[in-house]
């Protein structure tokens, strides 16, 4: 019998909080039925096995990560919406470790994927960004993949305390914040020059 009330959402929430308590490698049925109070067996009326947990976890982080993105750049737009939409990633993955872990190479069902809905809000608002900067559609894909890339390496390797040496990561932060930035506009500069 499924603990009175429980539903799927709170199963999600549950493992959603462990992992990022307890890093989202560490999440397990068991460990989700414990914290729940249930038992494994009763987690199975609301999903249907890790695999699904999971992918429920990542469709989360991805909604939160874009409605973070999408609140931080309303009315920015240049530097300072590249700052905004950095800062605003970098901030998630500091607060959500384990579900931001849990987007990392999950895999879309099909189109009506909620992940990928989520994650298509995602890449508009960063191409909104791009935009900005007059980034050609041409190239909009390697810039996307490139500015995630950065963000991604940096936030990650904060939340897991990759940054051990001498150096305040805040002043590291704003000088990539400002490398990227010339760099944009140095790419559209150089397709202006090419006459794009």
């Amino acid at each position: 019998m499924p603990r009175a009330g429980l539903t799927t959402e709170d199963v999600v929430t549950a493992a959603a909080e462990m992992a990022d308590e307890i890093g989202y490698r560490e999440l397990t049925m068991g460990h989700l039925a414990q914290r729940l109070g249930v038992r494994t067996p009763s987690l199975y009326k609301h999903v249907d096995d890790l695999a699904d947990v999971r992918h429920r976890v990542a469709t989360r982080a991805m909604t939160e990560l874009g409605d973070a993105i999408r609140e931080a750049l309303q009315g920015r737009s240049g530097l300072d919406a590249l700052t905004a939409l950095l800062t605003a990633t970098r901030s998630y993955v500091a607060a959500h470790p384990g579900r931001y872990a849990a987007t990392i190479g999950a895999e879309f069902t099909g189109p009506a994927d909620p992940l990928l809905i989520a994650g298509t809000r995602v890449i508009d608002s960063i191409a909104a960004v791009l935009r900005g900067y007059g980034i050609r559609d041409s190239e909009m894909d390697h810039a996307i993949r490139t500015l995630r890339c950065t963000i991604h390496g940096f936030a990650v390797l904060q939340a897991e305390g990759g940054f051990q040496w001498s150096g305040d990561p805040d002043d590291t932060f704003a000088w990539m914040t400002g490398f990227i930035d010339s760099g944009l506009r140095g790419a559209h500069s150089r397709a202006d020059d090419n006459g794009a």
